[in-house]
């Protein structure tokens, strides 16, 4: 699996942003893209301590959430239209310029994160190894990035 850690995968990532405008539209889903950008960053600013999830997971439900744990992180695409909590669902209009900026930074600030061995734990699926979390945020952004044709 791909990792955003991996400099020739961070590149690709950062050139298939760049190939982004105000105009590209979505293959599937209800997101446009400045709503796709600002999306985009929620996870990654989790993964950084910069962000959290308001409220606590029940027990049950953490038990199913390490059940698709590894979906995170696997080989397998996401399937289109899959479900987005509610607490990254963007609604409204974005400004795409200062959204694309913002993403690009974190992704450069995420991938120097490379040899970091002290990440928060993620509020619903517990630890991720740093090598787990490279290949996640990858998969995240492959996803949105192939929803909007690039």
């Amino acid at each position: 699996m791909k990792s955003l850690f991996e400099s020739e995968t961070h590149q690709d990532i950062l050139n298939r942003i760049e190939k982004l405008n105000e105009n590209s539209t979505a293959n599937w889903g209800k997101m446009n893209v400045g709503q796709m950008l600002k999306h985009c960053q929620q996870p990654m600013e989790i993964a950084l301590g910069k962000r959290e999830i308001k409220g606590k997971a029940g027990f049950f439900t953490k038990i199913i959430f390490k059940l698709f744990k590894p979906m995170m992180y696997n080989d397998r695409p996401w399937k289109r239209n899959i479900g987005t909590p509610r607490e990254f669902v963007i609604t409204g209009p974005q400004d795409f310029d200062a959204e694309k900026n913002n993403i690009v930074k974190l992704i450069n600030e995420f991938a120097s994160k490379k040899n970091n061995t002290n990440w928060p734990k993620h509020p619903i699926f517990g630890v991720f190894t740093t090598e787990q979390r490279g290949q996640m945020q990858y998969k995240h952004l492959d996803h949105h990035l192939t929803q909007f044709g690039v």
